[in-house]
């Protein structure tokens, strides 16, 4: 059980950052600060945008299930 919990914790966190990383920035952070923020902002997303958010807090809530079952092993081992 902790091997196939420490395994998807890895998996679902490198899938995490590949999400969060191809997200396009909206204004205001730090991508502003590098030459982000001269793009022009639309007024709605497209549906690729919405999918990608969908399953970047889908992705989200795995990662926090799993932190919970390895928390929850830990103390019970």
């Amino acid at each position: 059980m902790t091997i196939a919990l420490d395994i998807g914790l890895i998996i679902t966190s490198v899938l995490l950052i590949v999400l969060v990383l191809l997200h396009r920035a909206k204004g205001g952070g730090l991508s502003s600060l590098f030459g982000g923020g001269v793009q022009s902002s639309l007024s709605g997303s497209s549906v690729v945008e919405k999918n990608l958010d969908r399953l970047t807090v889908f992705v989200g809530l795995v990662w926090v299930i799993l932190i919970i079952g390895v928390g929850l092993d830990i103390k019970f081992s």
